[in-house]
């Protein structure tokens, strides 16, 4: 344990870092980014464009805000036109919470001007510096809520954020060795799919590397504790039509949320890129990755019987639109 005076200039450190903090990211005015929204209000609607259709409840849950509080927030926002609400088909006493056209239109570009002056502030540093800042900011979070495997956390854009036990990063060399080997191997052990599945993983990165398009397309690695625990891919389709491919998550990284953060991804990137449509394939079996697409707004379209990777299967198409 630090001695008493120890303990206080730790105390004096971290308010004079949140004051220094707080006046850089520009949170301290009445409203943030000099929009008509303060900074809860911000928040929610972060929340509404990055996560696929919350309730208010777990939108008080994840941001830690009063129940009331939040429910003031979104009857001015319905009144605004921003969000609309559709009974949930899970609980009847519930309403699932999307924003409307209106309410992306009004959130776009303020997402755009925060990311642009998060990126103006890093530009000036040196790459390393970059990824020292984030490492840091990785450190303070993971110690002060070290929450254990499998305890409720909320989804949203970006990594380590919004107290996730994983952080989310692009692509690297070496990662789809890993995605191909991974697939083969759990797809064998836990649903008895032989090595044509395999290759036709192995066929998917190639692709995905040849023809990659930073702008419309995306590759999120899961990691924790420095490991990787799962990834998704979203790729060009068509014009308005993305497909989202290869969804894993490890046996490690499961009991998370992490499946739901990974397609609330592609979501949210689909329809920053402009995108109408998000499609994907998938075999009925597969029920874990199933209520994830269901639960995120995705229906399923058709079925079709077929044999391959060994087995007689039921191959379904699920598309949700933007």
């Amino acid at each position: 344990m630090p001695s008493a005076a120890d303990a206080q200039d730790h105390r004096d450190a971290i308010r004079a870092f949140n004051r220094f903090y707080t006046r850089r990211i520009g949170v301290l005015g009445e409203h943030l980014l000099d929009s008509p929204f303060s900074l809860a209000e911000m928040r929610v609607l972060y929340e509404l464009a990055h996560r696929a259709s919350p309730t208010a409840a777990e939108l008080g849950r994840d941001l830690g805000l009063d129940a009331g509080y939040v429910s003031r927030i979104l009857r001015r926002f319905e009144a605004r036109r921003l969000i609309r609400r559709h009974p949930s088909p899970h609980d009847g006493r519930q309403s699932r919470l999307t924003l409307t056209t209106r309410g992306r239109r009004a959130f776009a570009p303020l997402e755009t001007r925060a990311r642009a002056e998060v990126g103006a502030m890093l530009d000036r540093l040196p790459a390393s510096h970059q990824g020292q800042i984030v490492g840091a900011m990785d450190t303070i979070q993971r110690l002060l809520d070290p929450r254990p495997a499998g305890s409720s956390r909320g989804g949203a854009s970006g990594a380590a954020v919004n107290n996730d036990p994983y952080v989310l990063r692009s692509h690297r060399p070496g990662d789809m060795g890993w995605v191909v080997h991974r697939h083969g191997e759990l797809y064998a052990r836990e649903w008895g799919y032989n090595h044509e599945f395999e290759a036709l993983v192995a066929r998917i990165v190639a692709d995905f590397l040849d023809h990659f398009d930073p702008a419309r397309e995306r590759c999120w690695i899961a990691e924790r504790g420095g490991a990787i625990v799962g990834w998704v891919f979203l790729v060009k389709k068509s014009a308005t039509v993305a497909k989202l491919r290869l969804l894993l998550v490890e046996p490690e990284g499961r009991g998370l949320g992490l499946g739901r953060r990974l397609v609330d991804e592609c979501i949210r990137f689909a329809r920053e890129a402009g995108y109408r449509k998000i499609t994907l394939w998938t075999q009925s079996e597969l029920t874990a990755a199933r209520q994830v697409y269901e639960r995120a707004g995705f229906t399923r379209t058709s079925r079709r019987q077929h044999r391959s990777f060994g087995k007689n299967l039921v191959a379904e198409t699920w598309d949700l639109k933007l």
